[in-house]
């Protein structure tokens, strides 16, 4: 069962429309909400007059700002723990504006009325003014002198200092360098553009809210919303049904859930918002948007010495719960990808813009530390002379345990095998061939090399229990959760094998704070290894107590019981119970051993705070025309290291997924501002590229199976690392085929466009 390939159960129900998303599940006496929106990216809130939008037909209720305020309900919490130098300024930020407004989507005004198109009509008519001020939408403008200012206790725009590493030691390293590689590197806005929009539907009963949502985790937003609010826990139930995709972006609470709860608290009815497409790309979050210098140091043979990246960071207007921790923590903790590299300093400035703020996105900081370091090892064989491969094989790491320049312990991985297996797939003897004849088509050929090391946990510890229930089924619930990975085939797929019941038996049950009792959600790469696990360790006393009570039915003592295959047996005589018959006597008080309470159900908690190290190497082949700067994707290929494989087939899913987000970001996606005005220019799919199919060849991928010591599954997240691995991958493709015409450097997105206008600058 386990390393088996099987389709995903819970598909039956997603293609046949029975899925039910947060949409199908609003209540038929429920109100709808509207959120109205600041049009400026910053200008001060000089009045909101919404006494004629109150008296419009139909409408419930009109909360602003000052109406939340006179609540006693607080602002947003940022729990990020960065060790930064100096103080981490978190501003407040109200779920509706006060006083003044900081970037262009920030929700000013909440209407609640009987219909979505009534309350937005009295959202229109909602009378604000407004004082418009300068904005500043770039993190490295909004750093340097004379920038437009957000935030009075943030002089400079500066929200922290972050560094991390050892500065004399690459220092001396540099200094002692053969050679320096130094790059300006962009790491471009990106939109997360999951299927389904961000919606919620909330109510209040008198003494307890109920939040049903679309999100990736409820009991950390809980515990945000409860700070809110000044309310404990438990006065807060958080549930979330089927959720059409997150990607990072639904693991935080937004304004708009508080302002749901607020109205529902206020009306004594639910209260539903369901997001537009619009208002995802301006009051959501965005990901990614870090830039600055890199460079790399390296001796007389082409060995790495150090390496030192200045960063800036754009958070936007505000501190999001994780905003601060993405381009700090989690690039620390990946930079410097598969290489031996002694020395490392990162040092990260965080920059408040007039922008929706940044956090979390697929992969959160590690793709960003692989750009880098990838962009800079290529950039390094070109100097050198050294073939790609070469170059990276000969600094790779390959002696175990290994202990990273920023303090990475891992425990294994195949990185150079990675390599010599993606070569064998590539059939680099052939490019010159396959180059031939796209030239003679007009066009150009170029093939990109690169590897990628995913630090895989996300938050740590987890919880999990096994529940037998009457109608035969045994729950699975975890606190982790499911947001289309395929958790409800593959934890069956681990349950069937340890407890020896068919598949089919096991339900999972997720994302509900009244059913689970702990649990930090999805996101990290983290479900299989940290929340698996805790599922692993309640399965086993699941075990146990099914043990003492067969020892006592058989009258033996429970060392001489083996199990296996669902069937307790005497070593000795061969006698047995099936763990069914154990189920089922183990609720009759009367045939239990002294002292043990009805039933085999167990919970447990994984205390282990480890991580797991992915790897992969990725090779794509592109074609550009020079007339019209337009790139082709013709092939993509990868060998990648995932520990074991529960299900081959859903893990290949999975990276196939991400490797679509990072092509995109490598060709397609930016969000974008006018620098003047702080405008969103790509506020639509009309103006931000997804890629389609169109876009994607036959994405390649193999597996290389180094199982990791961290968990007793063996397992390495994957959820991420496509979106880790593609960027520098496809780009370094792109610049091999431009390089002929004497284009040598090139930021994402590598667009028709800005290709052609790369070609024509380096005048051919």
């Amino acid at each position: 069962m386990i390393g088996e390939s099987r389709r995903r159960t819970e598909d039956a129900r997603f293609l046949t429309g029975q899925g039910r998303y947060v949409a199908d599940l609003v209540p038929a006496d429920a109100l709808h909400g509207v959120v109205l929106r600041s049009p400026h990216a910053h200008a001060r809130l000089l009045a909101v007059e919404a006494g004629a939008a109150r008296s419009m037909p139909g409408v419930a209720l009109v909360l602003t700002g000052a109406d939340l305020a006179a609540e006693g309900i607080g602002p947003l919490p940022c729990p990020a723990v960065v060790q930064t130098i100096g103080p981490l300024i978190v501003p407040d930020r109200p779920a509706l504006a006060i006083d003044r407004v900081r970037h262009v989507g920030e929700p000013v005004a909440f209407v609640v009325a009987e219909t979505a198109a009534q309350a937005r009509d009295a959202a229109e008519a909602i009378a604000v003014e407004y004082d418009p001020l300068p904005a500043v939408v770039d993190s490295r403008a909004a750093l340097a002198p004379g920038a437009p200012q957000l935030w009075p206790q943030a002089p400079g725009n500066r929200a922290f200092r972050f560094e991390r590493g050892d500065r004399a030691a690459t220092e001396a390293a540099f200094a002692r360098a053969a050679r320096v590689i130094e790059l300006d590197l962009v790491n471009n806005r990106l939109h997360a553009a999951p299927m389904e929009p961000r919606g919620a539907v909330a109510a209040w009963d008198g003494a307890r809210f109920d939040l049903l949502f679309s999100g990736m985790g409820v009991h950390a937003i809980r515990r945000q919303l409860a700070r809110v609010f000044g309310l404990p826990e438990e006065a807060l139930h958080l549930r979330c049904p089927d959720v059409g995709g997150g990607f990072g972006m639904k693991n935080i609470p937004f304004p708009e859930h508080v302002a749901l709860l607020a109205a529902a608290r206020r009306l004594g009815r639910p209260v539903a918002w369901i997001a537009e497409q619009t208002e995802e790309f301006q009051g959501a979050v965005h990901g990614r948007d870090l830039q600055g210098v890199a460079r790399l140091a390296l001796d007389g043979e082409g060995r790495f010495l150090a390496l030192h990246a200045r960063m800036a960071a754009d958070l936007g207007a505000y501190c999001t719960p994780y905003g601060p921790s993405c381009p700090t923590n989690s690039v620390s903790t990946a930079i410097g990808g598969v290489y031996a590299i002694p020395a490392i300093l990162l040092e990260v400035e965080g920059a408040f813009t007039n922008s929706t703020p940044v956090d979390a996105y697929r992969g959160a900081g590690k793709p960003e530390a692989n750009y880098l370091t990838e962009r800079l090892v290529e950039a390094a064989a070109r100097a050198t002379g050294l073939d790609a491969v070469e170059i990276r094989r000969r600094n790779a790491i390959d002696a175990f345990p290994y202990r990273s320049a920023t303090g990475m312990l891992m425990d294994g991985g195949r990185f150079r095998d990675n390599l010599a297996d993606l070569e064998r797939l590539l059939d680099r003897e052939g490019f010159a061939a396959r180059r031939a004849a796209s030239e003679a088509r007009g066009k150009l050929r170029g093939l990109g090399i690169a590897c990628f090391l995913e630090t895989s946990r996300g938050a740590p510890q987890e919880w999990a229990a096994v529940r037998f229930a009457p109608d035969g089924m045994v729950d699975l619930c975890t606190g982790t959760q499911s947001n289309g990975q395929g958790l409800e085939t593959s934890l069956a797929q681990i349950a069937a094998a340890w407890l020896g019941l068919e598949e089919s038996r096991f339900r999972l049950v997720q994302a509900d704070t009244g059913r689970t009792a702990f649990g930090n959600g999805h996101g990290g790469a983290r479900s299989l290894h940290v929340g698996a696990t805790a599922l692993v360790l309640a399965m086993e006393r699941v075990i146990d107590k099914a043990r003492r009570l067969a020892a006592h039915l058989l009258q033996v003592a429970p060392a001489s019981i083996d199990f296996a295959e669902g069937c307790f047996t005497v070593t000795a005589t061969g006698a047995a119970l099936t763990l069914d018959a154990l189920i089922e006597a183990s609720r009759d008080p009367r045939d239990l051993p002294e002292g043990m309470e009805p039933g085999l159900d167990a919970e447990a908690m994984n205390l282990s705070e480890l991580v797991t190290f992915p790897s992969g190497a990725h090779a794509a082949e592109v074609e550009v025309d020079p007339e019209t700067g337009t790139v082709t994707l013709c092939r993509y290929q990868a060998v990648d290291d995932y520990g074991s494989l529960v299900n081959p087939m859903l893990t290949r899913g999975q990276v196939q997924g991400g490797l679509a987000q990072g092509i995109g970001q490598a060709l397609l996606e930016r969000i974008a501002h006018d620098p003047e005005t702080g405008q969103l220019l790509s506020a639509s799919f009309m103006d931000y590229a997804l890629p389609r199919a169109e876009h994607l060849p036959a994405l390649e991928v193999a597996f290389g199976e180094a199982p990791t010591h961290s968990n007793p599954l063996g397992v390495k997240g994957v959820g991420q690392a496509g979106a880790i691995g593609a960027p520098q991958t496809v780009m370094h493709a792109v610049l091999d085929a431009l390089r002929p015409l004497g284009v040598t450097e090139l930021q994402m997105p590598a667009t028709a466009e800005k290709v052609w206008r790369a070609i024509r600058a380096a005048g051919a």
